[in-house]
């Protein structure tokens, strides 16, 4: 063979604008369309009823993992996890600016990114859809534990509760729910490879084609299979709750600076639901909801704020959960429920076990205070308790997940497990304004209704509160900055579910097959380098 020699001097051929072009668009093809992956999971969230773009996004997100180095891998994950992660966490922003919400999305970014390495890895393995999609299972786990107890909001599961694959929760909970949907998406994505392979070289590989193809089938068919799970039937009576929703003077951070304001709200609707049920219009409640927060004043150390309690369940006439901040003389506060009821008054507590980070309590105070002195709104920290919150309400057992709590699947499954019939979520969205927040907590409830098949009341301080069936449907549901009441016979439930009854047991197998898939690739691939080496 011959070689051309370019004599010394001679210029190379400058490359065409349009050959320059073609190859920055190659360059930006993964990038962008790992962003516009995360952006597809993004609006497969509420309140947007697109849960089927999660599939075309993990399809997407299949197409720029699969096969690429480590490196490469990360940075394409973490532009994906900065795509949807970025617009669904915006609200954390709302009042206290850019920064802190950034912040949030960047960090959490990272373990969608640490997530593509992972998936990367797998792709290279036969069936590989099954083991990317336990992979991403496994990078929703750790998100959801760590740092500060996790941050588990935007797991995939919460997007689907006007789903195909919601009946699935209650299998195997939220990580089963999340494990169909991208084990689906990216089912699609190797489909599409093998057929396009097909197409081009004209060979049929039947039995990889097969394999992909089932990927795809098989969530769906267990997402059907899985509908006699979905049960609203009252197995052990009815009940007749009410959810109250004072509202707020003002939108935002200040609304903690009108407490009185807030609790007035709730007592005078209280009062005036008292009036709709002696008229008539609407059923005699046999408890009363009112959210978190409703009461900022300590019933236990401001008389007045006791007196107005007092008289508002006294004319309902039924007892009722009261949301209130304690205030002890010494140790941190204390997020808390109290069973009030109209002859004795507070008879029961629940203070809440996860407390949120940033927002109820600081860590790491001095060095957070460089980036916001919004910091300092939170001059005193809040303690969690250590407690389940079970509460017997007229003779109901009523399960208690405050706010936050029910975005943690151990948090609202320890209230089943303790005898709960029905469950109350009651939470306080008014800092987060007109945001999308509400709507994704909401949408966190109606998955725990089907994973626990319990009636799930959502009362809020200024909405969006809700009555949700055991099969995920919404009974009423309030507007947002209205002051409302709902009353609604629910189905009382006892029996418990195949994800009540295995806990976490479903998320170790899915978190073992991907470290094991993950570990095997590994070990192949350092024999491969020492027979190499030989």
């Amino acid at each position: 063979m011959s070689a051309t020699i370019t004599p010394p001097g001679t210029r190379q051929p400058v490359p065409a604008p349009s050959e320059r072009a073609g190859r920055l668009l190659r360059r930006l093809a993964g990038p962008a369309a790992s962003v516009l992956s995360g952006g597809m999971l993004f609006l497969s969230f509420p309140p947007r009823p697109l849960w089927w773009l999660a599939l075309p996004g993990f399809a997407l997100l299949g197409w720029c993992l699969h096969g690429r180095r480590a490196r490469a891998a990360f940075g394409l994950g973490h532009l994906a996890g900065l795509g949807f992660l970025l617009p669904l966490l915006v609200w954390t922003g709302e009042e206290v600016g850019a920064v802190p919400w950034l912040a949030l999305a960047a960090v959490e970014a990272l373990f969608v990114a640490v997530t593509g390495v992972g998936v990367a890895v797998v792709s290279r393995l036969p069936l590989w859809p099954v083991w990317g999609a336990a992979v991403w299972i496994l990078g929703e786990g750790l998100r959801a534990r760590v740092p500060f107890g996790g941050f588990p909001w935007g797991k995939i599961a919460f997007g689907q509760a006007d789903g195909l694959f919601l009946p699935l929760a209650a299998v195997g909970g939220t990580p089963v729910l999340g494990f169909a949907v991208a084990l689906c998406g990216f089912g699609l994505y190797e489909t599409a490879r093998r057929l396009r392979e097909y197409r081009r070289t004209g060979e049929l590989p039947r039995g990889p084609l097969a394999g992909a193809a089932l990927t795809v089938l098989v969530p769906v068919t267990a997402a059907v299979a899985a509908l006699p799970l979905v049960d609203d039937s009252a197995e052990d009576g009815t009940a007749t709750v009410a959810a109250v929703q004072g509202n707020v003077p003002r939108l935002g951070l200040d609304f903690n600076a009108q407490r009185r304001a807030v609790l007035d709200n709730h007592a005078n609707r209280t009062e005036q639901l008292a009036e709709d049920v002696a008229a008539g219009r609407v059923p005699e409640p046999d408890f009363v909801l009112w959210p978190e927060n409703s009461s900022d004043l300590d019933p236990y150390r401001n008389g007045d704020a006791r007196t107005v309690i007092d008289r508002a369940v006294r004319a309902i006439g039924a007892p009722t959960v009261i949301g209130a901040v304690l205030t002890p003389d010494t140790g941190p506060l204390r997020n808390t429920l109290i069973t009030w009821d109209p002859e004795k008054g507070p008879v029961a507590t629940y203070d809440k076990r996860h407390v949120q980070p940033f927002g109820e309590y600081i860590p790491m105070r001095p060095f957070v205070r460089l980036f916001s002195s919004d910091v300092d709104r939170v001059r005193r920290d809040f303690g969690p308790g250590d407690e389940v919150g079970v509460f017997d309400l007229a003779g109901t057992k009523v399960g208690l997940a405050t706010c936050y709590e029910a975005a943690f699947d151990w948090a609202v499954r320890d209230t089943v497990t303790h005898g709960a019939r029905l469950i109350s979520v009651p939470s306080n969205n008014a800092t987060f304004g007109r945001s999308e927040m509400t709507y994704q907590q909401l949408a966190m409830s109606r998955v725990r209704a089907v994973e626990h098949s319990r009636a799930v009341v959502v009362p809020v301080t200024s909405g969006v509160s809700a009555i949700i069936r055991p099969d995920g449907t919404i009974v009423q549901q309030t507007r947002m900055f209205t002051p409302d009441a709902l009353v609604a016979e629910v189905p009382l439930r006892s029996s418990l579910t195949p994800a009540t009854r295995m806990g976490t047991f479903p998320e170790g197998v899915l978190a073992a097959l991907a470290l094991g898939a993950m570990g095997g690739v590994v070990r192949t691939r350092a024999k491969e380098r020492r027979d190499a080496a030989r």
